[in-house]
């Protein structure tokens, strides 16, 4: 069993900013899993909205939590917890500033690197052993505008194109990891 998480923050206003990726990339898991037309629901036991889905046996838990991105540790530990899902088998999908627009990289057992949703998250299931998807967010142009108010900021139409690409890569990588491991979608895609 896997519990892939996309981070996000909660709210219309925040749809469609570079800060929900997480969110967005785990809406697409869920088109090409889902063996029926249910969608994500609201769990307040979990702090999520939590959709099940499978690949060949292996079931597959989605996940959105609704504590908003610097306390999504608190929905990771709920699910992880009733699930009895250890770190390995936690996937964790998120925006990352520090790797330029189209870029995407996965990592293991890694520390936060300055994340809040993701220090929350080692914080409070108390391990760094899970795998990370990071989608690189980067502008591609110097930016005066301050991360926390850019990571808030509306995908603009030019970016949209290089994020969908984007998006399609992020998807094939996660369907190599569930299909022949971690490890060799590390290797194909990082």
């Amino acid at each position: 069993m896997k519990l892939i998480v996309g981070l996000g923050n909660p709210g219309s206003e925040y749809q469609n900013t570079w800060h929900n990726l997480g969110f967005i990339v785990v809406d697409q898991v869920k088109q090409k899993y889902a063996q029926s037309d249910l969608g994500f629901k609201v769990q307040k036991k979990f702090k999520a909205e939590v959709c099940e889905v499978a690949n060949a046996d292996e079931k597959i838990i989605l996940a959105k939590p609704t504590t908003f991105m610097n306390n999504s540790g608190a929905a990771v530990k709920a699910l992880a917890t009733f699930y009895k899902i250890n770190p390995a088998d936690i996937w964790i999908i998120h925006d990352e500033i520090d790797l330029p627009l189209g870029k995407i990289r996965i990592s293991h057992n890694a520390s936060a690197g300055g994340h809040k949703g993701v220090q929350s998250i080692i914080d409070e299931i108390g391990s760094q052993a899970f795998v990370r998807f990071r989608v690189g967010i980067r502008p591609n142009e110097p930016t005066k505008i301050p991360t926390e108010k850019y990571v808030l900021q509306k995908i603009d139409q030019t970016s949209k194109l290089t994020l969908e690409e984007n998006l399609q890569t992020v998807l094939s990588a996660i369907e190599v990891g569930l299909a022949t491991g971690i490890a060799e979608a590390m290797n194909e895609f990082n």
